[in-house]
């Protein structure tokens, strides 16, 4: 039996086909065509497993930019049908919508038409610029770990824009039936979302790329998206939740999820209708790259920083607690030490005004200003270190209430601790990642 199963995911090949002169402006390392997706079983079944062919291949294209599709299922032999043999392009049709290509010719010309045609739909909100690969500015980064600022215009610049749209937006409905499927293929456990419910909204990226030649002509490519699911917030603003997220496989590790996010960030923090962003059930890489990009933001803001530790000057990794630790008065050679509000235990109105005025969730927060105040703390300091300890451990006790009341006092005891070091070592894991 097992010569006539096939590997979904391994015989799904995805492709993102760009016009011929597009393919012209690509550097050598650039491939957007025959990757597979992580997952198949929401398509094809739990253990992703298709029966009945041998040396299967589902060629599954998308136009890089209006997502027109073409799919095609190519075998070497195939069983005789009987209801044992699977259906492939039966079930995958049942997950994009009717119209696709089957013919090669046909798609191909649409895609050349769709190059110089296609446009994204909804608003404008973010944009950022990457050297071309190959080109004499890739790779030159200032000391900080950031990529230097490109001139869009240059010819060493591409340009990623990010746009914010709704039902609403024109042709958008049917653009997202096309890119929805990317959902099912690379979030574990995603689902499609309900149409009917009309308050979705969704922040797009695309790539926006020259060629090469005299004409310049933009086109538009695909990245990936987010979709955000508004809740009512007493009295009269919205929490925004973040549902899905997600960058396609030719374009993750090069820091475009961290600029998607951004993007969606930057969008709350500028509507006065928005309170808060909140994260649904969000996957340990997505919560690393979250925490990532709330520390760099954090950290970048030197009011936040200033009042929670004082002046930049006095401030330095591991500078809580250690004028007391060496005894020395001020005037002996030692910097005089500012207590800011930061310093545990954290200043509890003051962190929850600054929670507000950035719009981050009550929890996500609490963690940020942990991390923060044990890149500041000096290990050895005893009462800074129990200081800190206790603070942690009353966000844990108040998280886990449920569980941990009805536990024993001296086992609950131990539980929080243990529950502490975990923390503490994870918080260790995730300040690392922080250029």
């Amino acid at each position: 039996m097992s010569d006539w199963t096939s590997d979904a995911n391994e015989s799904l090949s995805i492709s993102l086909v760009r016009s011929q002169k597009d393919k012209e402006a690509l550097g050598d390392d650039e491939l957007y065509e025959g990757f597979n997706p992580t997952f198949t079983y929401p398509i094809y079944g739990e253990d992703e497993k298709i029966y009945g062919y041998r040396d299967l291949v589902i060629d599954l294209r998308f136009a890089s930019g209006s997502l027109e599709q073409f799919l095609s299922v190519n075998y070497s032999e195939k069983l005789p049908s009987t209801s044992t043999v699977d259906d492939v392009e039966g079930i995958l049709g049942r997950f994009i919508p009717p119209g696709y290509y089957t013919d090669e010719t046909a798609f191909l010309n649409r895609v050349e038409e769709d190059a110089t045609s296609f446009r994204p739909s909804g608003q404008l909100i973010y944009s950022y610029t990457r050297s071309v690969p190959n080109s004499a500015s890739k790779g030159k980064r200032k000391r900080t770990g950031i990529t230097q600022p490109l001139d869009p215009q240059s010819e060493d610049a591409i340009e990623f824009e990010v746009y914010h749209t709704t039902w609403d937006s024109p042709g958008f409905r049917e653009y997202h039936r096309k890119m929805q499927l990317f959902i099912l293929l690379y979030i574990e456990g995603g689902s499609f979302i309900n149409e009917e419910e009309d308050t979705w909204e969704f922040v797009v990226l695309y790539e926006k790329r020259k060629r090469r030649d005299s004409s310049h002509t933009v086109s538009y490519h695909f990245v990936g998206y987010s979709s955000l699911y508004p809740f009512y917030y007493y009295p009269e603003k919205i929490r925004l939740r973040l549902s899905q997220f997600v960058i396609l496989t030719p374009y993750q590790r090069r820091g475009h999820g961290s600029e998607l996010y951004k993007a969606i960030y930057q969008y709350i923090v500028k509507s006065p209708h928005i309170a808060e962003l909140t994260v649904e059930d969000p996957a340990e890489a997505f919560e690393d790259l979250r925490d990532k990009n709330d520390l760099e933001m954090l950290l970048a803001n030197e009011q936040f920083m200033e009042e929670g530790f004082g002046p930049q000057e006095l401030r330095v990794a591991g500078s809580i607690g250690r004028a007391r630790k060496t005894g020395r008065a001020e005037g002996e050679g030692e910097k005089p030490t500012v207590k800011g509000k930061m310093v545990p235990p954290a200043d509890k109105a003051w962190v929850e005004k600054w929670r507000k005025d950035l719009k981050i969730a009550g929890r996500q927060f609490q963690r940020l200003v942990e991390m923060l105040i044990l890149l500041n703390l000096d290990p050895s300091d005893k009462v800074s270190m129990r200081a800190y300890r206790l603070q942690v451990k009353e966000r844990l006790y108040r998280f886990n209430f449920e569980i941990l009341a009805q536990l024993e006092e001296e086992e609950r005891h131990e539980k929080l601790e243990e529950t502490f070091q975990s923390v503490r070592e994870d918080y260790h894991r995730i300040l690392a990642l922080v250029s």
